[in-house]
């Protein structure tokens, strides 16, 4: 046991602790968790919440009256759109071969599911929707649905899968029949009735064949909203926002094993690192704000700012993603408590695409980076590391939004943070 200690300790791990000028300021794993998870995040929740339920707009957050092309249900997605819904194949056959495809926009609050994704004995938005759509699938699936003793329930793609906790405002799926009777306004209402007021309908729409809420898509857009304050209370109180000595249990806060992924692998090796004077407590806003307009316009791999997937891992797909914008501001959310509203951060990235926890750990990341006084290109050097302990752990799901999705061109004129 001594032997195996010590060989722990001379052990160097080149690509995470950095060489930087501000490298003895950094926070470790353990202090970024603590620093994240010590908020009121339940105002955040609260906010989406309102959100979801129309009580208030997320423009009038950065711009009043401003309106974008899906705030009436009409979305960017038009060109793709112009076919008839009972579009045929392209070798002429009709009949059982014309369905209608459905386009439809949802808002949820990920607080109220445990993500998109249908799993057994769990909550998730694509449980709820596919079986609120299974009084619209046509005859020949449901006697082949019933023959399986499958429960009658509809088949949705959808533009991109939201983990536990993470809400949207306007989600995109796809849902097509070969019944010709369905209108638009029949799935609204079945949704929205088996929704329990947690998940609304936007908009539903026909469209073409062609149309695919994923493969279709030019861009995403995701918001991240961060508490400039911290979480209310002291001693115990503020502890249960933290995790303890096992690394994973959970107290009476948002901990738990899902949300400290991979801190008790690293917490041995940060063990090791020596502590030169205090780090600091509070990070700069408008360094966020450099430290991310550095990724705009560039076409970058992310693999060290994935998590949970082979890609993470050197394997599987490409990495490669292009981030249109990348802004962080200051802002304000309505609150009874505080006349001006409550100090926030939020953050705007629109990328073609974005891998799996990517914004959460982008957002932690940059706040340790910002609050070490790093460099503006930073992130662009954390982008060249050979191990993802150089970047910082995921940042609280709670506060992560995917705002909406284009499928044309995206234009930088419809940016919330200019």
């Amino acid at each position: 046991l001594g032997q195996s200690i010590s060989v722990m300790a001379s052990r160097v791990y080149a690509h995470y602790h950095h060489g930087d000028a501000c490298s003895k300021a950094r926070w470790n794993t353990r202090e970024t968790f603590r620093f994240m998870y010590d908020r009121p995040w339940q105002h955040v929740l609260d906010f989406y919440s309102n959100a979801v339920a129309r009580k208030l707009s997320v423009l009038n957050l950065f711009e009043p009256n401003k309106i974008l092309a899906h705030d009436d249900g009409e979305r960017e997605g038009m060109p793709l759109e112009t076919e008839l819904e009972t579009c045929g194949r392209k070798d002429g056959r009709t009949g059982r071969w014309e369905r209608v495809n459905f386009k439809i926009l949802l808002s949820y609050n990920g607080a109220s599911f445990d993500g998109w994704q249908k799993q057994p004995d769990l909550h998730t938005v694509q449980s709820v929707v596919e079986k609120s759509l299974g009084a619209f699938v046509d005859e020949k699936k449901a006697q082949l649905l019933k023959k399986k003793c499958k429960p009658l329930e509809g088949r949705v793609l959808v533009a991109g899968r939201t983990d536990k906790g993470v809400s949207a405002l306007n989600q995109v799926c796809s849902f097509y029949t070969w019944r010709k009777d369905i209108e638009p306004i029949d799935i609204e209402d079945a949704i929205n009735k088996d929704a329990s007021g947690k998940l609304r309908v936007v908009s539903v729409s026909k469209v073409s064949r062609e149309f695919h809420p994923n493969f279709s898509a030019k861009w995403r857009r995701y918001l991240y909203i961060f508490p400039l304050d911290h979480a209310c209370g002291s001693g115990k109180d503020r502890e249960n926002l933290i995790f303890d000595e096992n690394h994973g249990k959970q107290r009476n806060g948002l901990l738990s094993e899902e949300n400290t992924e991979g801190v008790g692998e690293e917490d041995d090796e940060l063990e090791t690192e020596e502590v030169d004077g205090a780090k600091p407590s509070d990070f700069s806003v408008s360094k966020v704000d450099q430290l991310l307009q550095q990724l705009q316009g560039k076409l970058l791999s992310y693999k060290m700012f994935a998590r949970d997937l082979k890609a993470a891992r050197n394997e599987g797909p490409p990495t490669e993603c292009f981030m249109y914008h990348a802004r962080a501001a200051e802002i304000r959310l309505p609150s009874p408590e505080y006349v001006e509203g409550r100090r926030v951060m939020c953050v705007e990235l629109v990328a073609n695409r974005f891998l799996r926890k990517m914004v959460r750990v982008l957002v932690a990341t940059s706040i340790r980076e910002a609050a070490a006084g790093a460099e503006n290109d930073a992130l662009l050097k954390l982008v060249e590391a050979s191990c993802r302990r150089a970047t910082a752990p995921p940042a609280p799901s709670e506060g992560l939004c995917l705002f909406d999705v284009g499928y044309v061109d995206f234009d930088p004129h419809s940016s919330l943070i200019s």
